[in-house]
Parts: structure tokens; C-alpha cells; sequence
């Protein structure tokens, strides 16, 4: 979720008055960060990852699953342990958005070593361990990207009603109050977009249409005397929470330098779609099947706080850009001089704090991403941190940074810490198993390796990427879709493209559409594919054989559902709502068909319940230990 302060919250007039002085200070705080820290050398690669568990509470009697809000009680419990001995904890336990959710992380980071990738999927399963241990027999951990039936009537537990009136945060048809994480900066943010924003939260997933499902599907919605903003043959959600209140899978890694992390970020830029899509987990909201089978743009929409005159509906007066995008979307810029050619979508940026960062030393690249990152406004301020130290402290950076939520996030290392420059890698979607969580991790991972080892060059026009987010999106998108993705990767060139440097436009011909099972298991007329660059970059190193075995079961995986011959999760779910006897093909998921599909996930996630055609090969020779380096 980002920067998480305690303090007291100000509210959006308060925060108004210092929005000036806020961006003035992040900007010379983040010079004093990139002058302190630019030659940085030699950190050795460290990595971590990050799952958001949903708590569920099933009532077996009554066949229903709702979302537990009273989870966010057991932090202190688990945080005790880590308080105690930092250095000897394997989880670090976290709040997150919603009541219902918890975030943890390994104790300490996983280090360059492959043998290290071995102990990911138990040290997974011991977190769910953790917060297992302390619950009630029926109340359950699960990894879902997003809750089914979110927003319905009575989907907690407690049963909590939401509050239209502005008393409330997101003033929400569908989501409570209560199902709000009780730490203030969740509220406060809430309630912060919405009124810098102008109005409501406004998000309309198209529905799936299946053969009873009405034509036009219209919702008939009340809001007081105001027009709800739902559309025809959409299903409407209109709160923070229906975005933020989803669950993700994401992993950080520390670069041995600036450059490094440049050029990471730069170069899993253009995977980010195509990880969205094999690991698709949400086709299912507020009870409606969807005709998306990601959570993706549910969340920009979650958090867009652009004005009216931002989105272009009405002239600039009290605004000064026109944002073509949400502060949570894919990344409109690569970082390093390769890349530049690559840049073709028009970036909006500050040009008052790109010259402010250029004539600081700052070099015009790294400049132009910040101010862009800077067009954007404080939606959370505690007044405890409104008077800093520019050259010591970095929250007023951190504020602006950790609320422009994109697909890469470039990380400068924070004052006063052994940690060095990384970048997070943030569109994949949480999966039921630490089997298929660990595989991801270790495919992103290795993948990284093999960037820096082969001298990989993936760069194409960032509009294109853009295109690929969107499709990834789409229902049952790995065997359907078509990607752009860059033909010659340039194994073994060590890539340094003068011609791009002096900005010369790529060549079209550098690129193609190619299915998610080409881009990931290749092609015989000459296309590597990833995996397959992977098993040689691992088959060139001496491994142990457990490792060996672990690593191939998760390129296995992820090969499978490249090529179709494993479902994604959204793909299992939809035949599993569509095979179920309550299921009347009007793409209503009633409480049953709800309470019946989270059961058995968990029957999945416990070894109770085999699918073949859904994961396959689950037996693990992972170590249940972890780093303490």
C-alpha cells in the first residue's frame, strides 16, 4: 500500500494549504538522495515478495463465505515476534487497505543465490501458517485477487451497511465503513481522493453476457437524489475499496547500482502485461461475472482523484494538467538512454521541477520520470510530518512516490539505510497456492537474471505496451490474445544503440503480435521465448538437485498456462461458476455458488482437491528456512 505513517491525519482543505511546500520539499529531498547515493556501487542483489491475504469466515450451516473485518486485530499478535528479534523473524507482518486484509513479506530479503528461490514457497506457506495458528477453524487466509461477491448485500462478517451520507469515506453504495482498515490513513485517503476528485469513485466493469443474462443489463441503482455514473451492460462499483480492497502478488529486487535498477525497470516494463495475464485471478464482482478477467482497471479506477478539468471535461482554470491517466496505471516512460526512442506516448510532467532537478545534477531522464511522478498532488499528510529535514528525511518524496501506484515503481534507497536502489515489479495477481505464488516469483526473478546475464533488449513503443495491458485484461486473454512483443532480443549483443541515442524512431519491424505461448515458450522459426532462455541461462549453472527440480516445476507452470494446457485461476473460476447447479447462466453468482467456489479453493490450497487441468505438480521440495543475512 505504500508509506504508512502514524500521526494525525489532515484532511483535503488542510492538506490543500501545503501542497506547494510538500512537492517543493520531496522534489530537493529526492536531489539529496540522488547526489548522496548516485555512486552507489556493488550491492548485491537482494529480493523479496509481497502477498495480500484476504480473511474469509465461512458459515457452513447457512453455505456462506464473507470477508472476516476484524482481521486487522491480529497484527499486534503477529508483529510481537518481529518487534522482539527483527533479524531472527521469517514474516513481516503489515496492515493493509481493508479490515479483511493482511500483507506480509519475509522477514529479511532472499539473496542471489539460487538455492535461496528454494525456500520461497515454504517460507509462503509458513506466513499462512502464522495467521492460521490464531484464527477459528472457519475463518481462512485465502489469496484471493478479488472477493466474488464484494459489495453485495451482507458480504461481511460482521454484516456492516454502507453509509451514504458524508459522514462517510467513500460515501459507498456497496462498501461499509467498517471494512476499512482502523489505522487513519486509510480513511482519510478514502475520503481524500473523493473530494479532491469532485466526486464519487466511478467504475463500470463490462459484464459477461451469458445466455440469460438481460440485454441491456441495467442495474437499477438509487443514490439519494444524485444520478449514479453506471452504465448499460456494466457492473457499477463506485469506492477505493473495490480497487484497493483486492489482493496482488508483488516482488522487489535491489540492483547493484542506479544504472542497474534503470535498466530493470526499463526492461520488465514491456512483461508486465504479459505476466498480467497468466496469472489472471478475477473475473467475478460485486456477485456479476465479468467480461475481464483482472482486477487491473477496476483499481486505476479506484483511486483516480483527477479533477474534472485533469480528465479534460472541462477547460484548465484551477488545474494545471490535463492527466491522461490515473495515479495508479501502467508506466508511461523508460529510464535509461536506450530507451528514449521508445518513449512515444507524450509524458506529463512539472517543467518548473524538471528544470529544478536538471540544474540540481540531476540528468534530464531521471529528471523528466520525477517531475512526472510530481504532477501529481499529497492525498495523505499527518501533521507530525509536515516539518522536515530536507537532506536527512525523505517522506514528503516517499508521499508522492508510494501514492503513484504503476505497473514498475523505480525505488531510491532511503536515508539512512543499507538498502540500495531497487525497482518493484507490481501487475501480477495473487494466486490461490504458495505453489503458483512462489512459481511467479521465481519466473520474475530468474527473468531478471537473464536480462542482465544475456544483455536481453525487450524495448518497444511504450504505447504498445500500454495496448498490451488492455488486452491482458480481456477474458481468457493467454489463449486468446494477441501481444506486441519485440522479435530479436539480442541474446549475447550486450545492446548499445547509438542510432537510438540521437532519437531516431524504431523500426516496426522490430515488433509483432505474438501469443502469450510464443512470447513464453518460443517458436520454431526462431523466437527464444522466455522460459526457454531461462532453462539455459539455469542449464549453464551448477545447482543442487532439489533446487533444479523446484525451479523447473515452476517454469512448468508457467509454460502450462502460457500454452493453454493449465488454466488460469479466472479461467477455472468461470467453468467452475458455470458447471455449478445453482447456476441459472444469467451471470449472477449467487451466496452458494459463491460459498461452494471459496471452499473449494481452499480445498485446492489445503491438497484436499485435485485439478488437473488447473494446477498440476504441486508436490514441493522447497526448504522451510530462510536467509538471516
Amino acid at each position: 500500500m505504500g508509506l504508512l505513517s502514524n500521526g494525525t491525519p489532515l484532511t483535503w482543505d488542510e492538506i490543500k494549504e501545503y501542497v506547494a511546500s510538500i512537492k517543493s520539499q520531496g522534489i530537493r529531498q529526492f536531489i539529496a538522495i540522488y547526489h548522496r547515493l548516485l555512486k552507489r556501487q556493488n550491492d548485491m542483489l537482494k529480493w523479496g515478495d509481497e502477498i495480500e491475504y484476504m480473511v474469509v469466515k465461512f458459515d457452513h450451516k447457512n453455505n456462506t463465505a464473507r470477508l472476516y473485518c476484524e482481521a486487522d486485530q491480529y497484527l499486534d499478535v503477529l508483529q510481537e515476534l518481529e518487534r522482539e528479534n527483527p533479524s531472527a523473524n521469517p514474516t513481516a507482518w503489515r496492515p493493509e487497505y481493508a479490515s479483511y486484509m493482511l500483507e506480509a513479506t519475509p522477514g529479511q530479503p532472499y539473496l542471489n543465490e539460487l538455492t535461496q528461490i528454494n525456500t520461497v514457497e515454504a517460507n509462503m506457506k509458513r506466513r499462512r501458517r502464522e495467521i492460521t495458528e490464531l484464527l477459528h477453524e472457519d475463518i481462512i487466509p485465502m489469496t484471493l485477487t478479488a472477493f466474488p461477491r464484494l459489495g453485495c448485500p451482507d458480504f461481511t462478517h460482521p454484516v456492516y451497511k454502507p453509509d451514504i451520507t458524508e459522514n462517510s469515506s467513500s460515501r459507498s453504495l456497496f462498501f461499509p465503513e467498517k471494512a476499512i482498515n482502523s489505522h487513519p490513513r486509510f480513511k482519510y485517503l478514502t475520503r481524500n481522493i473523493r473530494l479532491r476528485r469532485g466526486s464519487k469513485i466511478a467504475i463500470n466493469v463490462p459484464v459477461f453476457h451469458d445466455v440469460n443474462t438481460p440485454k441491456p443489463f441495467v442495474e437499477h441503482l438509487q443514490y439519494g437524489e444524485e444520478a449514479v455514473d453506471g452504465k448499460e451492460d456494466h457492473i457499477y462499483l463506485d469506492a477505493m475499496g473495490h480497487g484497493m480492497g483486492c489482493s496482488c502478488l508483488q516482488v522487489t529486487f535491489q540492483a547493484c547500482s542506479i544504472d542497474e535498477a534503470r535498466l530493470l525497470y526499463d526492461q520488465l516494463c514491456p512483461i508486465c502485461p504479459i505476466v498480467l495475464a497468466l496469472s489472471a485471478a478475477s473475473p467475478i464482482y460485486r456477485g456479476f461475472l465479468a467480461d475481464v478477467d483482472c482486477r487491473w482497471n477496476i483499481i486505476v479506477g479506484s483511486v483516480d482523484d483527477r479533477t474534472k478539468e485533469e480528465r479534460g471535461l472541462e477547460p484548465l482554470k484551477n488545474n494545471k494538467h490535463r492527466i491522461p491517466k490515473s495515479r495508479y496505471d501502467s508506466v508511461d516512460y523508460y529510464l535509461c538512454p536506450e530507451g528514449q526512442a521508445y518513449n512515444d506516448i507524450e509524458l506529463v510532467y512539472d517543467k518548473e521541477f524538471c528544470e529544478q532537478l536538471e540544474k540540481a545534477g540531476v540528468d534530464s531522464i531521471l529528471a523528466h520520470h520525477v517531475a512526472h511522478l510530481f504532477i501529481r498532488e499529497p492525498v495523505s499528510v499527518f501533521k507530525e510530518l509536515l516539518e522536515q529535514d530536507d537532506v536527512k528525511d525523505s517522506d514528503h518524496f516517499e508521499n508522492i512516490q508510494s501514492t503513484n501506484w504503476q505497473t514498475m515503481r523505480f525505488k531510491p534507497p532511503p536515508p539512512n539505510s543499507d538498502i540500495g536502489w531497487r525497482v518493484e515489479f507490481r501487475p501480477c495477481e495473487v494466486q490461490l497456492t504458495e505453489f503458483e505464488n512462489a512459481a511467479f516469483a521465481a519466473f520474475i526473478v530468474l527473468l531478471t537474471r537473464v536480462i542482465l546475464t544475456y544483455g536481453l533488449n525487450f524495448y518497444m513503443p511504450m504505447s504498445k505496451v500500454d495496448e498490451n495491458m488492455q488486452t491482458a485484461q480481456k477474458r481468457d486473454a493467454v489463449r486468446n490474445g494477441m501481444f506486441y512483443f519485440r522479435k530479436d532480443l539480442g541474446k549475447g549483443k550486450r545492446f548499445r544503440i547509438t542510432t537510438y541515442l540521437n532519437n531516431s524512431p524504431p523500426d516496426e519491424s522490430e515488433y509483432e503480435l505474438m501469443s502469450i505461448n510464443t512470447i513464453i515458450n518460443g517458436k520454431a522459426d526462431g523466437f527464444p521465448g522466455l522460459v526457454p532462455l531461462i532453462n539455459d541461462y539455469l542449464a549453464s549453472l551448477s545447482i543442487d538437485f532439489n533446487t533444479r527440480c523446484s525451479l523447473y516445476r515452476y517454469l512448468s507452470l508457467i509454460q502450462k498456462r502460457a500454452s493453454g494446457e493449465l488454466k488460469t485461476t479466472a479461467k477455472w473460476m468461470r467453468d467452475f461458476v458455470a458447471s455449478h447447479p445453482d447456476y441459472k447462466k444469467d451471470s449472477v453468482v449467487s451466496e452458494k455458488i459463491n460459498y461452494d467456489l471459496l471452499y473449494a479453493c481452499n480445498e485446492i490450497v489445503q491438497g484436499k482437491r485435485q485439478e488437473s487441468d488447473f494446477i498440476d505438480n504441486m508436490e514441493s521440495k522447497t526448504i522451510d528456512s530462510f536467509s538471516t543475512t
